[in-house]
């Protein structure tokens, strides 16, 4: 039997999104989002963090200083009796980055790569999944990986009524979960 998973974006999701958030005290978690995170554990699901990054390509900060803070936010879920069985994160960006990381690549969403690599790493059933995002993008990735429903978190971002129709569902937050 195959396993299913909630896919999380991170900034916006879990926390929240102070624009390119890479140090310890500049993390903020939402309100109830161990809750729902142990909620959908007992539901069975997988919890996979899948996160554009390109706050690295820009230069902001570096993977070591965004591994350390991964590091810090799965060990709280783990004390929240939550794990996190995967964090996935893409770098890149198309038009401003640096060399390095300047890429049109598959795993930047609205490209469901992070997705994709997940179901091929875990076994997981895309049609049985959930994607909760906060942006566009993040539905857009879950679409295209066949993800089974989508929720997008109107966390302040300036969605449209057209944005927010292209979701199965809208919440205010994650902690809509348990409501």
């Amino acid at each position: 039997m195959k396993n299913k998973a909630v896919f999380l974006d991170r900034d916006g999701v879990i926390n929240r999104d102070h624009a390119y958030v890479h140090k310890i005290e500049e993390f903020e978690f939402i309100d109830g989002v161990f809750d729902a995170c142990r909620y959908f554990k007992e539901q069975g699901y997988l919890l996979i963090v899948v996160t554009n990054q390109s706050g690295i390509g820009r230069g902001y900060y570096s993977e070591a200083q965004f591994a350390q803070l991964t590091d810090w936010m799965t060990a709280q879920f783990k004390e929240q009796d939550c794990e996190i069985s995967q964090v996935y994160f893409c770098p890149h960006h198309p038009r401003n980055a640096q060399p390095d990381y300047l890429t049109d690549c598959q795993c930047r969403k609205p490209a469901p790569g992070m997705l994709l690599q997940a179901i091929d790493e875990f076994d997981i059933d895309p049609a049985q999944s959930v994607m909760v995002g906060d942006k566009l993008s993040d539905i857009q990735a879950a679409k295209r990986a066949n993800i089974g429903h989508t929720i997008l978190v109107n966390s302040g971002q300036a969605l449209s009524d057209e944005e927010l129709a292209q979701a199965d569902q809208v919440w205010s937050s994650l902690a809509d979960a348990t409501r």
